[in-house]
């Protein structure tokens, strides 16, 4: 059984030891593998609108998201929200969890539409499971990333509309 909840305090060092692996890693998000934990805090928690984490059943941290406008002002309407899950909860359905509650959190606040700026091409997992919840590939950036491992490589635009019923 996973639950979803909002971010508490408590939370922090278990979703630094998720998030820490994928961004030293340099495959997947475009934050400075050598980012401080500091600045992982700043970005994961304190600018994003609100931040979630989802939990098993004795409480231990499976996976986290953010959400937050995408643009301010006039393209406030549209949030953008970034998810990682652990490595040993992989597989599991937990992302799929997450952006389905990430959907219905947007639709709360208010938002229109959920874009995904930089998905990385080669994160095939990602691009078949935002395709398969509804997203579409809206623009290809040529050599948008630079993966530590495979060098440039195409990241996608992908994007949908949030039913507002």
């Amino acid at each position: 059984m996973v639950t979803i909840h909002t971010f508490e305090e408590a939370d922090w060092p278990a979703i630094w030891r998720i998030i820490e692996p994928v961004f030293r890693a340099g495959e997947t998000y475009a934050f400075s593998p050598e980012i401080s934990e500091a600045e992982a805090y700043q970005l994961w928690i304190e600018a994003p609108t609100a931040t979630y984490v989802a939990k098993d059943e004795t409480g231990a941290v499976l996976g986290t998201y953010f959400i937050k406008p995408n643009q301010p002002g006039l393209g406030s309407h549209v949030c953008n929200c970034g998810y990682i899950v652990g490595e040993i909860a992989r597989g599991q359905g937990v992302a799929s969890l997450m952006c389905e509650h990430s959907q219905d959190e947007a639709r709360r606040m208010g938002f229109r539409a959920m874009q995904f700026n930089l998905v990385v091409s080669t994160n095939d997992g990602a691009v078949r499971l935002w395709q398969k919840l509804g997203f579409e590939i809206v623009g290809t950036l040529a050599g948008a990333f630079n993966h530590s491992r495979l060098g440039f490589v195409d990241a996608f635009i992908m994007y949908k509309q949030l039913d507002q019923s």
